[in-house]
């Protein structure tokens, strides 16, 4: 029996053996409008001269598997999601022209040096803003984090330079951008009275207390982990420990280190930031434009809601799943210890107070670039068939950090004194016991399963 192909199918099976009998001659159309012609496809947006608008636009990023534009656009603010690098150039080129030729704005030889430097960081954030790819955040706009991926090159770009210069020359650049810098600062330890007394605790609470709450506010809000910010919250005070015979404010009594420090600050900062975590990972998420919104009421709310995320994905990292997933969790955590290591010994180096400008720019950075580097390695490590290399954010953060931990290395030598036989045994310790739960969680049921395949390979043959 043959079957019957339809009278489209049979024109297109005719027309790809024979040209010679396509539907329509080459000047004329066809009579069915809905039937195209043979070898014309659809016009591909951006190429045949057809435009490209925010609705055709494919912003799947490849090598992460992230799409960071999923909600629809708002069109009543669509001009803020337009591509406008000519005119940003165009303005760009005035403002530069105005700054660099006009006499009353460059008038003594240093400030010539400042704003020509301010207007190269300026001009390379720009690029940065316009050209650089975006992330896994579309919140507030996806512009800000190229903004922030901008400075973090920056801080990265300066480190390197930095890493080719002695500590002395490094504080003497410091204080051109701050006079007040390149003066010796007294050491200030915290465990002169360690009496368990109303006054002695008093005299401990400071503005650091707020401090530790809000950072680990801030770090369980990037993690999303109560383990995480536990784990973490432990080892720094570990560290304090281990490293309070080269940084004097490292040394602090007993009950500030487990009672003031990780019971009541680190443990509220994570507690609040966590609570905040699941109400945004069950918050559900409807984005109106502010057109469809009524009133001012509303119409304000929704202005504000631009500031919160788009949506919220909570991290579930399998730290004992695989080996590749542990590691990385303790890749992840090791680079977040020495994160928060690494202004303390900076400052040190550079003599800079803990209050200064700087020290907190440098904290607030860490806090923002780390929001998307830990969103772009979870899916590296939940993902790595499709996420296939790793993203720009994690990518940069790791180098800022080792990059700082270089010119530590290198600045620190025959500044401090040596590690005590203690503490290095301590860590020995604690590396070993790693090192051996590591192999008995993944590597002996490995070597159980390659045992049981020798012993399958091996039967038949003695059959």
């Amino acid at each position: 029996m043959t079957p019957v192909i339809p009278n489209q199918a049979f024109d297109g099976l005719a027309t790809a053996k024979d040209p010679d009998l396509s539907p329509t001659s080459p000047g004329e159309e066809s009579d069915n409008p809905l039937l195209p012609l043979v070898g014309e496809t659809e016009p591909v947006p951006g190429l045949n001269g057809v435009p490209v608008r925010w609705y055709d636009a494919d912003r799947t990023e490849s090598y992460t598997n992230i799409v960071p534009f999923q909600e629809k656009r708002d069109t009543s603010v669509e001009f803020f999601y337009n591509p406008i690098t000519l005119t940003a150039l165009g303005t760009g080129l005035v403002v530069l022209a105005y700054v660099a030729t006009t006499q009353d704005v460059l008038e003594e030889g240093q400030d010539k040096r400042r704003v020509g430097a301010y207007a190269a960081i300026v001009s390379f954030l720009m690029f940065s803003t316009i050209q650089f790819r975006d992330g896994p955040f579309i919140r507030p706009h996806p512009a800000f984090w190229r903004i922030m991926l901008g400075i973090n090159l920056l801080y990265e770009l300066s480190l390197v330079f930095l890493l080719f210069q002695d500590v002395e020359s490094a504080r003497t650049m410091m204080k051109y951008l701050d006079p007040n810098l390149g003066v010796a600062l007294p050491e200030k330890s915290y465990a002169e009275d360690c009496s368990l007394t109303p006054t002695a605790i008093w005299n401990a609470l400071d503005i650091f207390c707020l401090a530790h709450t809000l950072g680990w506010f801030g770090k369980a809000m990037i993690l999303r982990d109560y383990w995480f910010c536990w784990i973490l919250s432990i080892a720094f005070e570990l560290a304090e420990y281990s490293l309070q015979h080269q940084l004097a404010n490292f040394a602090e009594c007993w009950w500030d280190h487990w009672i003031l420090d990780v019971l009541i600050c680190n443990w509220l900062g994570t507690y609040l930031g966590m609570k905040v975590c699941q109400y945004l990972e069950v918050k559900p998420y409807e984005w109106r434009g502010i057109r469809q919104t009524r009133g001012l009421r509303s119409k304000a709310k929704r202005v504000l809601s631009q500031f919160s995320p788009h949506d919220f994905t909570a991290f579930k990292w399998g730290t004992a799943t695989d080996f590749t997933h542990f590691f990385s969790v303790v890749l992840l955590l090791s680079v977040f210890l020495a994160a928060e290591l690494n202004p303390f010994y900076l400052k040190t180096l550079l003599w800079m107070e803990p209050d200064h400008p700087f020290v907190i720019a440098r904290l607030a950075g860490i806090f923002l670039w780390a929001l998307p580097a830990v969103r772009e390695l979870h899916q590296y490590i939940n993902n790595p068939r499709k996420a296939v290399r790793m993203g720009q954010h994690v990518w940069l953060l790791l180098a800022t950090v080792c990059t700082e931990l270089l010119v530590i290395n290198k600045w620190s030598t025959g500044m401090f004194e040596p590690f005590p036989r203690a503490v290095k045994l301590g860590w020995g310790i604690g590396l070993s016991m790693l090192v051996v739960y590591t192999a008995v969680q993944f590597g002996l049921p490995k070597a159980r399963k390659y045992v049981r395949s020798q012993r399958r390979k091996v039967k038949p043959k003695a059959e």
